[in-house]
């Protein structure tokens, strides 16, 4: 099976999880990984255009929602799009993400702010607006299968056993920015640093050479630097706890277990990774520990996947 643009990583035994933030991430315990390969970056908009058109596949967002899958809801509401950040004019309470999240009718991968966006230009930023069938369809038509919780956060951290970000225990070493995260006063004021000035959503991935290393501190090779263009899809999801480390965390995870649609609720998978909506003040999710669960019906505008083969 081909395996070009992708890392090897070696079987490991090693820490996983947290018992310093969310209450989810812990216990810390030993688990054993197997020998892997991970792609590099996530996948790409010029990537998943391919798929599609080799395949003619359409996502989720891109399709009505079945009624019958949203009992009670209003007909009117249930069309094709999904969910898209807006930054509020001024500080707003952060427990109440309604406030800069809306469902965008016509917002979807070619589209991922709306239908008057357009993806064609940014072919080397991560696909987003992806729901987990959409990452899981795509996985299969490449050879390659989603990765496991434990194989992810084992890549990410790049042999930094226990680290509290994929570079260190220092959010901003040397006061250096070392990944694209939220700068300023979320989800209103994004302070325009220099090195992140012409990113403010998702960031280009390098085209440098890919190349297979060992699993230690020259880091994989894998995309690690840019570690937060999008959050990503992964095959298990445990029950996350409701106590978090600050009170809009701990309102946050409640919210994310109580939004379900009317009726049946959605079956859940976890997230892991940051995005360029990651916030100290807000969301401390851009750590390799970080887990959360998401309905498999959503996509938004800063979530996308990465593949493995095993």
């Amino acid at each position: 099976m081909a395996r070009e643009g992708m890392v090897e990583i070696e079987a490991a035994r090693n820490r996983m999880g947290s018992a310093d933030f969310y209450a989810e991430e812990g216990p810390v315990r030993d688990v054993e990984v197997r020998g892997f390969a991970i792609d590099r970056g996530p996948v790409t908009v010029m990537e998943f255009t391919r798929f599609v058109g080799e395949t003619g596949y359409v996502t989720v967002a891109e399709r009505p929602p079945d009624p019958a899958d949203y009992p009670g809801a209003d007909p009117a509401l249930l069309v094709e799009g999904s969910a898209v950040f807006h930054p509020t004019p001024g500080p707003v309470p952060l427990d109440d993400p309604g406030r800069w999240w809306a469902h965008v009718p016509g917002a979807n991968w070619r589209h991922p702010w709306g239908p008057n966006s357009d993806d064609s230009e940014r072919q080397d930023h991560p696909v987003t607006q992806i729901a987990y069938e959409d990452a899981e369809a795509y996985a299969a038509w490449a050879g390659k299968e989603l990765p496991s919780e434990a194989e992810w956060e084992y890549a990410a951290r790049g042999g930094l056993d226990g680290a509290i970000f994929a570079w260190g225990d220092e959010e901003r070493p040397r006061g250096e920015l070392m990944a694209n995260s939220w700068q300023g006063d979320f989800p209103w004021a994004q302070h325009r640093c220099q090195a992140m000035a012409r990113h403010l959503t998702s960031r280009p991935l390098p085209r440098q050479r890919l190349r297979s290393v060992r699993h230690d501190r020259e880091r994989l090779g894998v995309d690690k630097r840019l570690l937060l263009p999008a959050r990503r899809w992964h095959r298990r999801c445990r029950q996350p706890l409701l106590r978090a480390a600050s009170e809009p965390a701990r309102r946050e995870a409640r919210r994310k277990l109580r939004r379900r649609p009317p009726g049946r609720a959605h079956p859940r998978r976890l997230i892991k990774g940051g995005s360029h909506l990651c916030a100290p003040t807000y969301c401390l999710r851009y750590r390799p520990a970080a887990r959360q669960p998401e309905a498999i019906d959503t996509s938004t505008s800063h979530t996308g996947f990465r593949c493995v083969v095993r």
